[in-house]
C-alpha cells in the first residue's frame, strides 16, 4: 500500500501514531513492509490457505463475536441434506457437471419449511454452456437467492447441517500446520497474525483488511475477496468504524469506472447487463429482482430511470422505456474474447482510451496480434503509447512474425487533455466523489474524454439524421443535449453529473429511495443519486475539518447517500444499542424514534430495530428493523454462498493455474471452472506432475512501483521519473541469485512458454527463499510498467503472462505464474522465438505444452479442457515461427493480404 497507494498510506500511519499493528502480507518485503509491525512473507496464489487458516483459527478457539454472528449472518441457515463439501468430493462441490465444467447450484441452498430447496427452481445452472456464459455471477449477486420459503434455521448453530457447522467443517483443513505447508508461512509467525487480528476484534476493537490486485488478478480472486468477507463478518469487523475491507485502486477514479461502468456485462450502478436470451422485455429483466426483500426490490424504479435518463421523452411506458434500445450481451464479450475475436477477423475497429493493452494486459503477443488485425484503431492518450506504435515497433517486428508494410490497421493518435485540463468528479477507493476543477486549458488539439465522447455522438447523430433504420434509433433517441461553452464548446461536466444524479418533476433529487418506476424519475446512475441534491454540485463540498468531526460527511460525496460506512446498521446490536461506547458510531433513538449518530443511517431512518414485515412486504420493507445488510434479501451476511458464486459457495484453496506445486489439500489442483482461451499463441506452463514442469521450477509475481504508473505512459516518459527507476529489473533472493549464477546489476531471461523477457538482476533479501512442502521455493518479483516505449524501454513483463481468468468476474491471473530464469541476455529477432520454442517442445514426452490440457488437473488425471477454448485460425501454427499475415474480405468483398 506504501508503494502502488501512498496517499491512501498516510492514513494507516496516522492509525499507526495512534497504536494501531500493521501487519503486511505480501511475498515481497517492500516499503509498506518497512513501516508494518510485521511483515509475513507469503507465496503468492495461496491467500485462500492464509486467510482460512485465520478463519479456522477463529473457529477453533471460538473467537468469533458470537451475538453478532448469529443475528447478523447466515450462520444459523441450515443446508440441504443433498450438499456435499469438498472434503466428500476431494475439491469439489456437490452439483460439477464435469464435461460442461459447471456447477449446478441446486444442492448449494438452505433447507427450507416448505421442503423446497430455497433457491429457483431447479437451481441456477453457474454457466449455460461456456459459449452462452453472459453476466452470470453478477446477476446472482443480486440480493441473493430467492427464498421463497422460510429457510430452517438454528440459532444455536449446533445443527450438523447448519452454516456455521458446515464452515467449521470446510475449514477445519486449514491448520497453522497446513498454511506453512502450502504458503511458505512458518507456524509460529502465522499464530502471531492470529492472534493479533483476533485479539483486535469483537465488542470493543475491530480489525480493518487492505487489498488491491495482489488479490484480484487470480483465478480464484472472488474467493480470495469471500474469504476476507468471511472472517471480518464472522469478527464482527464488517458496517463497524475501524472494521471493514477496503479495495485499493490503483489509480484515480477507478473505483468510478466500476460504478460508471466500463465493464461489458454492467450497467451504471452495478445493474447486470440484459441478456439476449433471458429478458425479451423490460418485465423479464427486471423480475426476479423486484420480488426479492432488500434494496435490490426496487429494480425497476433503478432501471426505468436509467432508461429515461438515456432516452427521456423517447421512454414512454407503451414502448417499454425503450428497453429495446439497450445492447444485450449473446456471450462472452470480454477484452481478451475481442482480443481472439481481432485476431479472426471479427472485429473491424478498436477504441483504446486511458489503456495500454500492448503492454498491460496479459499476454501482450496475443493484443499485438489482434491490434494488426484491425481495419482501424483509435487511440486517445497523453504520449505515443506501445498501443499506437505496435506496427513499427513493437516485438514482434523485431521477431519478423510481423511487418509493417502488412499491416493494414489505421491507427488514429488523438492527444487527450489530462487532470488537470478538465472539469469532472472523481470517485476513489472509498466511495467518495470529489471534484476536481479544471486548471489550465489543454494545450493544442489535446481534449477531454468528455468532449470526444459528446462531438462524436453529435456528428453520428447529424449523419443518420434522416434515416429510417431501426437500427439508428437507440442513437437518435439519446438525450444528447447537453450545454456547451467556450471556443471549443466544451460540455458542461455538472450538467452531466446532475443527470448522473437524477431529476424527478421538481429538480434535482436527494436519495435513491425517490426513484419511481413509472418514468416519471430520470437517474443515469441510482447509487449516484444525492450527489447533486439541492441542485448543489456534493462531490465539489469542502468543509474544512476543523469545522466538522472526523466522519466528515461535508467534505466530496460518497455512494449511495453520502454514506462513509456500508452496512453501519451493523454497528448496533440488534436492539438498537451500540456494541461499544468506545465504537459509538450509529444508535437507535427511542425518543426521537430515528436511527442517529455520526452517520447518514444505513437504514430507513425511522424503521424501529423491532420491527417485523408483514407476510406481503416488498423490497427494504420486507426485512426487518434487525436487518444491516440491506442488499442481501435476507438482511444478513453470507459466510456461506448458496448463489452468487460459479466456483462454489464457499472458499477453497486451489493452486494456480501455472503452479510448480500440487494441491496440498485435495486431489483438484486448480479452479475446475476457470475461465481459458485455448489459442497457439496462448500456451500454458506443464503444471506440478506434468511431464516438462521442471522446465519451468520459479514462480513469478507482477507489482507496481511507486516512481512509475501502471504500463508507464505517463511516466515513462517524465524525465525526473525514470531517474529514479531507470530500467526493468527483476528481484531475487541470493539464493536464488547463486542457485542461477545470476549477478547483481548484470541481466537475466525470464522465460515462460509465451515467449522470454530480459531484465537488470536486483539480487535483494526483499524476496526470501520459502519452505513449501519440504522444498525450498524462490520467487521473482516483476514490475510490470515497462515497454518499447518512452526513455527507458524495456521489456514488458506482462508479456510472460498467459490469459487464463477467474470465471466470475474474467479477470487475468497475473500475479502468480511459473517461469524460468537464468543468466545473460534474451536472444534476438527470429532467434527468440526458437528459444522459446525449445522450452515449449523440451522436457519429458517431447510434447508441447500447447498441446496438453493442464488447467483445472486434478490427481485423477487430466480433465476435459476448459471453457473458451479456440482452436488455431488457419495459418497459425504457434510453433515459433512466423505465422502467415491472415486475409479476409475488405469493404468491397475483395480479398487484401494484410
Amino acid at each position: 500500500m506504501a508503494e502502488a497507494h501512498p496517499v491512501g498510506f498516510q492514513w494507516v500511519m496516522e492509525a499507526k501514531l495512534r497504536g494501531a499493528t500493521v501487519v503486511h502480507v505480501d511475498p515481497r518485503y517492500t516499503r509498506t513492509s518497512a513501516q508494518a509491525d510485521l511483515h509475513v512473507p507469503i507465496r503468492t496464489g495461496t491467500d485462500i490457505a492464509f486467510l482460512g487458516g485465520l478463519v479456522n483459527y477463529v473457529l477453533t478457539h471460538q473467537k468469533d463475536f458470537r451475538e453478532y454472528v448469529v443475528a447478523y449472518t447466515n450462520a444459523p441457515m441450515i443446508l440441504r441434506e443433498d450438499f456435499r463439501d469438498t472434503d466428500e468430493l476431494d475439491g469439489l462441490f456437490s452439483g460439477f457437471d464435469p464435461e460442461g465444467r459447471a456447477y449446478s447450484t441446486e444442492t448449494w441452498a438452505y433447507a427450507t419449511e416448505g421442503g423446497g430447496s430455497g433457491g429457483e427452481e431447479g437451481g441456477r445452472p453457474g454457466h449455460r454452456g461456456h459459449e452462452q456464459e453472459t453476466a452470470r455471477p453478477e446477476q446472482h449477486g443480486m440480493g441473493g437467492a430467492s427464498t421463497a420459503d422460510r429457510p430452517l434455521t438454528d440459532p444455536t448453530l449446533r445443527h450438523p447441517r447448519c452454516v456455521y457447522q458446515v464452515l467449521k467443517r470446510h475449514f477445519a483443513r486449514y491448520t497453522p500446520e497446513l498454511v506453512a505447508e502450502v504458503c511458505g508461512v512458518p507456524e509460529e509467525l502465522f499464530e502471531r497474525v492470529a492472534e493479533a487480528v483476533t485479539a483486535n476484534s469483537g465488542r470493543e476493537r475491530t480489525t480493518a483488511f487492505c487489498y488491491a490486485v495482489g488479490w484480484t488478478q487470480h483465478t480464484v480472486g472472488v474467493q480470495y475477496i469471500r474469504t476476507a468477507a468471511i472472517l471480518q463478518s464472522l469478527l464482527g469487523n464488517i458496517g463497524r468504524p475501524g472494521g471493514g475491507i477496503m479495495a485499493l485502486r490503483g489509480h484515480a477514479s477507478i473505483q468510478g469506472s466500476t460504478d460508471i461502468p466500463t465493464l461489458y456485462n454492467l450497467l451504471p450502478g452495478y445493474l447486470p447487463m440484459p441478456d439476449a436470451h433471458d429478458h425479451p422485455d423490460l418485465a423479464a429483466y427486471v423480475e426476479p429482482d423486484s420480488q426479492k426483500a432488500g434494496w435490490w426490490g426496487n429494480m425497476r424504479a433503478y432501471t426505468v430511470s436509467l432508461l429515461k435518463a438515456w432516452w427521456g421523452e423517447a421512454a414512454t411506458e407503451d414502448n417499454d422505456f425503450c428497453f429495446d434500445h439497450l445492447p444485450k450481451t449473446t456471450g462472452d464479450h470480454g477484452t481478451y474474447r475481442t482480443v481472439l475475436d481481432q485476431i479472426a477477423g471479427k472485429v473491424k475497429g478498436y477504441f483504446v482510451v486511458g489503456e495500454n493493452p500492448a503492454v498491460g494486459s496479459a499476454n501482450g503477443k496475443l493484443q499485438r496480434l489482434g491490434l494488426a488485425n484491425l481495419d482501424w484503431l483509435v487511440v486517445r492518450d497523453l504520449v505515443e503509447i506501445e498501443t499506437a506504435s505496435f506496427w513499427k515497433d513493437g516485438p514482434e517486428i523485431e521477431t519478423g512474425e510481423l511487418r509493417p508494410e502488412e499491416i493494414g490497421t489505421e491507427v488514429f493518435l488523438l492527444p487527450a487533455a489530462s487532470h488537470t485540463e478538465k472539469d469532472g468528479s472523481f470517485t476513489n477507493t472509498q466511495r467518495l466523489l470529489q471534484w476536481r476543477h479544471k486548471a489550465v486549458e489543454p494545450a493544442g488539439d489535446a481534449r477531454s474524454e468528455l468532449w470526444f465522447y459528446y462531438h462524436l455522438g453529435r456528428l453520428l447523430r447529424e449523419r443518420l439524421a434522416g434515416s429510417t433504420d431501426p437500427r439508428d434509433r437507440p442513437l437518435l433517441d439519446l438525450t444528447w443535449d447537453y450545454p456547451v461553452s467556450g471556443e471549443r464548446a466544451e460540455p458542461d461536466a455538472a450538467a452531466v453529473l446532475r443527470e448522473i444524479n437524477g431529476v424527478g418533476p421538481d429538480g434535482a433529487l436527494s436519495t435513491y429511495a425517490e426513484l419511481r418506476d413509472d418514468g416519471s424519475t430520470a437517474c443515469g446512475c441510482w447509487i449516484y443519486c444525492g450527489v447533486y441534491a439541492g441542485e448543489r454540485n456534493r462531490a465539489a463540498a469542502r468543509t474544512p475539518r476543523s469545522e466538522q468531526d472526523e466522519v466528515a460527511l461535508d467534505w466530496g460525496w460518497a455512494w449511495p447517500a453520502n454514506r462513509r460506512i456500508l452496512y453501519n446498521r451493523a454497528s448496533a446490536d440488534p436492539q438498537g444499542r451500540p456494541w461499544s461506547e468506545r465504537k459509538r458510531y450509529l444508535w437507535w433513538d427511542e425518543e426521537r424514534g430515528r436511527w442517529t449518530g455520526r452517520d447518514v443511517p444505513d437504514i430507513s431512518v425511522d424503521k424501529h430495530p423491532d420491527y417485523r414485515p408483514s407476510e406481503d412486504a416488498r423490497a427494504q420493507e420486507a426485512l426487518g428493523g434487525d436487518a444491516p445488510f440491506i442488499m442481501q434479501n435476507d438482511g444478513r451476511a453470507w459466510l456461506f454462498a448458496p448463489e452468487g458464486t460459479l466456483d462454489g459457495p464457499l472458499p477453497t484453496h486451489y493452486e494456480p493455474t501455472e503452479s510448480p506445486c500440487g494441491n496440498a489439500l485435495y486431489g483438484q489442483r486448480a479452479n475446475p471452472v476457470l475461465q481459458t482461451y485455448r489459442h497457439p499463441e496462448n500456451p500454458l506452463n506443464p503444471a506440478d506432475g506434468a511431464p516438462g514442469a521442471d522446465r519451468f521450477p520459479y514462480v513469478f509475481t507482477t507489482y507496481r512501483l511507486t516512481e512509475h504508473h501502471t504500463a508507464g505512459g505517463m511516466s515513462r516518459t517524465l524525465p525526473y521519473l525514470n531517474e529514479l527507476q531507470p530500467e526493468f529489473f527483476c528481484e531475487v533472493s541470493p539464493e536464488l541469485a547463486e542457485e542461477r549464477g545470476l549477478r547483481h546489476l548484470e541481466w537475466a531471461t525470464i522465460v515462460t512458454a509465451r515467449t522470454a523477457i530480459e531484465a537488470r538482476v536486483l539480487v535483494t533479501r526483499r524476496m526470501r527463499p520459502l519452505k513449501v512442502r519440504g522444498r525450498t521455493l524462490h520467487q521473482v518479483g516483476l514490475p510490470y510498467h515497462w515497454g518499447h516505449g518512452g526513455l527507458s524501454p524495456g521489456d514488458p513483463a506482462n508479456d510472460l503472462l498467459a490469459v487464463v481468468l477467474d470465471p466470475n468476474v474474467h479477470i487475468q491471473e497475473a500475479k502468480a505464474a511459473s517461469c524460468d530464469i537464468r543468466p545473460g541476455r534474451r536472444p534476438r529477432g527470429p532467434a527468440l522465438l526458437d528459444f522459446v520454442a525449445e522450452y515449449r517442445s523440451g522436457g519429458e514426452g517431447g510434447a508441447r505444452p500447447a498441446d496438453r490440457v493442464h488447467e483445472g488437473q486434478s490427481a485423477r488425471g487430466a480433465e476435459p479442457p476448459g471453457p473458451h477454448e479456440d482452436g488455431a485460425p488457419d495459418g497459425h501454427r504457434g510453433n515459433g515461427h512466423r505465422p502467415p499475415a491472415p486475409s479476409r474480405p475488405d469493404r468491397r468483398g475483395r480479398k487484401r493480404d494484410r
